[in-house]
């Protein structure tokens, strides 16, 4: 069986059946009635060929399964099919629909063949899943088993630790009271320590001040005993006041004293103009109107402090120049005891003459209820610097500034805010430091167009002090 069916697939007698139906089919439309009965029996001849060469495969192959084997196949297919071959005139239609019932019949079996295969697969993929998730539970319990006897261990381990917790808590709590009373007297005796400080630094200055009035009673007391001021100078120089030190100090020291007091002064811009910022933010919401009362307490701060400067000044002229007999000049005398005393300067009241100045300014406005006092730590020490840069030789100055000026780009920075196509300041930030009209450290500015037409400010509310000095 097996040589007749190898003999039948290598003839490719189908594959040739195939190609003349195929080529009949397409040359049916223009061949003769001839060509075509002819072609149609060439067909029937080659598809009897196949049908003998099967018919013979299929004796062999009933013949080797035995005398019973294949009985009923042969009665169900090929009896009946053989039947309908050699009936009446209508056979070829029955044939055509016996055909087409075995072949959904074939197909159907292959249908069921495909579904039986893929259902057997997935029962396999079921059957691993199942195993693999047996075998992860069998984990899953041992993890289990192991973390409860963890977690007993740990329950033990904690009654322990409780225990100890408990009586530590004890003496952390007293030690914890112990501390706050210590932390107490601490902050008393601090208070009381301050408070001597305080006390001692007014005794310093009461000190100070007999000092110079006692070096100003010697020196008249040495003159008029002296028969000649020639001879007073031969016996003994003039006394300084207070400290001696080497002439010229003030002039040694210039280029140090200015490179702190710079230093100082972008400090401040760095660290004490952004604490008032955020301290003012809490009062005021217009950041505009923040930056303004900053500027004007910096400019109001450095003319305070000339002024106080200039007044500090004509009082040591008048008193060392009673008893001034020394090597150098009168100016250079009193700018000495100027820099060796500016602790009797008096910086409250400077920063008081600038709070009553800016009440009174009608560029900047503040809630009635609330003073500019709450930035006089910025003002006191803006008073400060500028009371020590005017005993520099030259003396440093801040820049004159007004609303919708021409930007300089040497004066000043801009704000990250500004319109950095405009030419002209809406307002000013910061102020910049000169020295004799040469830009030391840049200011900042904001810059806006329109900067001439912006809205008017409405004027702070009125409060004791005489008006400004001061034009913006």
């Amino acid at each position: 069986m097996a040589d007749g069916l190898r003999r039948l697939v290598g003839a490719e007698s189908g594959r040739v059946l195939q190609e003349k139906l195929e080529s009949w089919y397409r040359d049916y439309e223009i061949n003769s009635c001839d060509q075509n009965l002819n072609r149609c029996c060439e067909i029937i001849e080659l598809n009897s060929e196949i049908q003998g060469q099967l018919f013979t495969i299929l004796n062999e192959t009933s013949r080797e399964g035995g005398h019973y084997a294949g009985v009923e196949t042969i009665k169900t297919r090929l009896l009946p099919w053989l039947g309908t071959c050699f009936s009446c005139a209508t056979s070829g239609r029955l044939f055509e629909t016996n055909l087409s019932l075995t072949q959904d019949s074939i197909e159907k079996e292959r249908q069921l063949r495909e579904l039986a295969s893929d259902q057997t697969f997935q029962l396999q993929e079921l059957q691993e899943e199942l195993t693999s998730t047996r075998l992860q539970l069998s984990h899953v319990q041992q993890d289990l088993a192991k973390t409860q006897l963890a977690l007993e261990d740990t329950k033990t381990k904690s009654a322990t630790t409780l225990l100890a917790a408990e009586d530590e808590i004890v003496q952390l709590k007293a030690a914890l009271k112990t501390s706050c009373a210590q932390e107490k007297d601490a902050l008393r005796k601090l208070d009381r320590l301050n408070d001597y400080e305080q006390q001692i630094q007014i005794l310093r200055d009461e000190i100070s001040i007999l000092d110079a009035q006692k070096s100003v009673l010697q020196s008249r007391f040495v003159r008029s005993r002296s028969p000649s001021p020639r001879h007073s100078e031969s016996k003994s120089p003039s006394p300084l006041p207070l400290r001696s030190c080497s002439p010229g100090r003030a002039r040694r020291t210039n280029a140090s004293r200015r490179a702190c007091l710079v230093a100082r002064f972008g400090d401040i811009y760095a660290q004490e103009r952004l604490d008032a910022e955020t301290l003012l933010r809490t009062y005021v919401s217009d950041m505009e109107m923040v930056q303004r009362i900053i500027y004007i307490a910096a400019v109001e701060s450095f003319h305070a402090a000339k002024t106080a400067y200039r007044q500090f000044k004509i009082r040591v002229r008048e008193t060392l120049s009673l008893g001034h007999s020394g090597p150098e000049s009168l100016e250079d005398t009193v700018l000495d005891y100027i820099v060796r005393h500016e602790d009797l300067y008096d910086v409250q009241a400077s920063v008081n003459e600038v709070i009553r100045s800016m009440n009174i300014n009608p560029k900047i406005s503040f809630p009635p209820e609330i003073d500019f006092i709450v930035i006089s730590t910025l003002i006191r020490e803006l008073c400060r610097v500028a009371f020590s840069m005017q005993t520099l030789i030259p003396p440093l100055d801040v820049a004159f500034g007004t609303d919708g000026e021409l930007f300089s780009e040497t004066k000043y920075h801009r704000s990250f805010d500004s319109d950095f196509t405009a030419a002209l300041v809406a307002y000013h930030v910061w102020p910049a430091l000169m020295e004799n009209d040469v830009v030391i450290v840049k200011g900042e500015a904001v810059t806006k167009r329109g900067a001439l037409l912006s809205r008017s400010r409405s004027p702070s509310p009125l409060r004791s002090g005489s008006p400004s000095k001061w034009a913006y």
